[in-house]
């Protein structure tokens, strides 16, 4: 049971380290959440970055570099 009704989901998980990153809907027992069949969910906080930096971090100083550039 989540906050929008009864779903079904599966947890996506790293193939490198294991961990649990995220889930995939595969039911949605409400009408009008059927929607998310088939979608998923990765959570930003548990993702790496291709150098094995936090994701959050390195996108966040990304960003900040991207905008005063543009100034």
């Amino acid at each position: 049971m989540m906050m929008t009704g009864l779903h079904t989901v599966a947890d996506i998980f790293c193939v490198k380290c294991g961990s649990i990153v995220g889930w995939t809907y595969e039911t949605a027992h409400e009408k009008n959440q059927k929607y998310k069949e088939g979608k998923s969910v990765l959570e930003r906080y548990k993702l790496s970055g291709p150098d094995g930096s936090s994701y959050w971090v390195s996108h966040e100083a990304q960003l900040i570099r991207s905008e005063q550039e543009e100034v």
